[in-house]
């Protein structure tokens, strides 16, 4: 089957791969332009465009599919289905047409659950017990296409965002192997009105730890922004990002430490406390709580409002 691919991160690489891998003719690419990444702020190419120069496959990085130049581009690939995995462009009515198949979405929720930018961390911290796979063909709306399939995953207690995106990636790339080979058996099943989630663009500013909330909601917070953009709070002004904490049974005045010892460093909560296991001070590497309270760490949380 001849395939035009669009995505971008390593989530939608992983697909692409696997496309390739079932012996599928990946007859273009296209992904967001280079972006400026790392302490230098290099260009560079997404993890899509990497894979794809290594797979020898053309690559089409246009800032727009809305010009009427790359969409004759589009129509002289001749492609039978365009698949889609977190590209970052909105594909007009003209390009969903295309495809004598149509474009599919690999989509890292159950619909009509968390549509939009961020399911996966979504689920994490509105504490889901299962998430998994979507593949939909595309509409103009977002996310609100035809379901062609789904599969159901579970969300570990000890799944961060990082860990579930790896798990959804692999069982995008099978669904997507699997659903190219049975397209013409396949009905597209329309979305249930009850249900419907939005999983807006995670900021910044959510990532900021307030022990006034049940420490339950901070520890799936913590997973929640682990890898990116990573939980924090503040102990004198300064940033202190927290990377792996659990639940304890204890209470205090809520943002005060209870204790600090090898086990963990404990702040009490609106409910319950939080026992912070790694954490990374500002401009310093990640340390276990015994490396953090052997250097000048218990001194600096001490009797501090968090």
């Amino acid at each position: 089957m001849r395939v035009i691919f669009a995505g971008t991160p390593e989530f939608a690489r992983v697909a692409l791969t696997a496309i390739h891998n079932a012996g599928h003719e990946i007859v273009a690419v296209l992904t967001q332009p280079d972006r400026p990444a790392g302490r230098g702020m290099k260009l560079t190419p997404s993890a899509v465009k990497q894979e794809a120069i290594h797979l020898n496959i053309p690559v089409l990085q246009p800032l727009t599919l809305k010009s009427s130049d790359i969409q004759q581009q589009l129509i002289t690939l001749n492609a039978d289905v365009m698949v889609v995995a977190a590209y970052g462009l909105i594909l007009p009515q003209a390009v969903l047409d295309m495809p004598k198949y149509g474009c599919l979405n690999i989509h890292a929720s159950l619909l009509p659950r968390w549509r939009g930018a961020a399911p996966i961390h979504r689920a994490i911290l509105a504490g889901d017990s299962t998430t998994g796979i979507t593949i939909m063909q595309m509409d103009a709306g977002l996310d609100t296409g035809a379901m062609l399939t789904t599969e159901t995953i579970a969300i570990a207690d000890d799944d961060s965002t990082g860990s579930l995106h790896d798990k959804l990636a692999t069982l995008g790339g099978t669904m997507i192997v699997e659903t190219l080979g049975q397209i013409t058996e396949l009905t597209p099943v329309p979305q249930p009105e009850a249900g419907v989630t939005y999983a807006a663009k995670i900021t910044k500013a959510e990532a900021l730890l307030d022990f006034n909330l049940p420490a339950q909601q901070l520890a799936r917070n913590i997973r929640a922004f682990n890898p990116a953009p990573g939980a924090y709070f503040l102990a004198q002004e300064k940033i202190i990002k927290v990377w792996q904490a659990h639940v304890v049974d204890q209470s205090g005045t809520p943002a005060k430490l209870i204790s600090a010892d090898a086990h963990g460093i404990t702040i009490a909560c609106q409910q319950q406390a939080l026992c912070i296991t790694e954490l990374q001070p500002a401009g310093g590497k990640r340390l276990s709580a015994a490396q953090f309270i052997a250097g000048p760490g218990v001194e600096f949380l001490k009797n501090t409002i968090i």
